[in-house]
């Protein structure tokens, strides 16, 4: 956001993922965004307040979230070795007025085929902590990936278009 010009400040949201019941990816994912921001609007809710989330799924459908341990990372981003999967990242925004705009945008992510050394690697790094699918496409994860299709800054987590047309419908003037 920095990058983009935008003044921002930083409030995490206290809400509990767990509690989203919601198995549809591109659902679940525009929920636990919007909620998200719900949960910080009702502090700032004089402001413009985006909340996101970004969920990962594998080539066999299954959702990939944040993984609890190294055992689970190594065995997520061994199920992506490979493969294709995809990214969908939700974003919500809550306007001064309380008025909810959101959207998702969805990348597909190709993995080359890992060795158990370049697993090995991976999971050392420590990088996968807290990241749906256990990777990371910016930094050094981007040497386990061979191609995408789709929005990079989506798959980093904030897709910036998706961002900068929310912002102009909700009223926030980009270009001033």
């Amino acid at each position: 956001m920095e990058g983009l010009g935008l003044t921002f400040e930083v409030h995490p949201s206290d809400f509990d993922e767990s509690s989203c019941e919601e198995e549809n990816p591109i659902e679940r994912c525009k929920h636990l965004a919007a909620h998200k921001a719900q949960e910080v609007n009702e502090r700032f809710p004089d402001s413009f307040v985006i909340g996101s989330d970004t969920l990962v799924v594998s080539a066999d459908g299954e959702l990939l979230e944040k993984a609890p341990d190294d055992k689970a990372a190594r065995q997520m981003v061994g199920k992506l070795s490979g493969r294709t999967c995809i990214v969908h990242s939700g974003l919500s925004i809550f306007d001064p007025q309380q008025k909810h705009f959101d959207g998702v945008c969805s990348s597909e992510v190709r993995f080359a085929k890992l060795s158990d050394d370049e697993l090995a690697w991976w999971i050392g790094t420590g990088l996968w902590k807290d990241r749906s699918g256990s990777f990371q496409i910016d930094g050094p994860g981007q040497f386990m990936i061979e191609e995408i299709h789709g929005d990079w800054s989506s798959i980093v987590g904030l897709p910036v278009y998706l961002l900068g047309d929310l912002l102009k419908k909700a009223g926030y003037h980009i270009f001033v």
